[in-house]
């Protein structure tokens, strides 16, 4: 099992998350009431997944292809922590994920 943790833009709210190899990051936010949009449904032609990955085994996921590096440039507020959850399909040498929404994204998580 993975242990994904969402964090509030504000830092105020967490959800945690058992997930499992194979499981896509966008899918298990929005199963988990988390402000993610993907409304592209992982065609890349949007960034309202737009999310900041922080500590856990964010080193073990692979870097952002060149068109995911193209979005995240539209994507507010964005950092070099910042990913595409629709691009991040998580697998067995991850033990642990910390997501952090970025500022502006409506909290619906209370």
């Amino acid at each position: 099992m993975i242990r994904i943790r969402f964090i509030s833009a504000d830092g105020s709210h967490e959800t945690m998350v058992q997930a499992n190899a194979g499981d896509r990051l966008l899918d298990l936010a929005q199963a988990n009431g988390q402000p993610l949009e993907g409304t592209c449904e992982g065609a890349m032609a949007c960034s309202t997944c737009h999310v900041h990955l922080v500590g856990g085994d964010t080193e073990k996921l692979p870097p952002p292809c060149d068109e995911e590096e193209d979005m995240l440039d539209f994507a507010a507020g964005a950092n070099r922590q910042s990913r595409l959850a629709c691009q991040i399909k998580l697998t067995a040498d991850i033990t642990s994920l910390d997501v952090k929404m970025p500022r502006g994204v409506m909290d619906n998580s209370r």
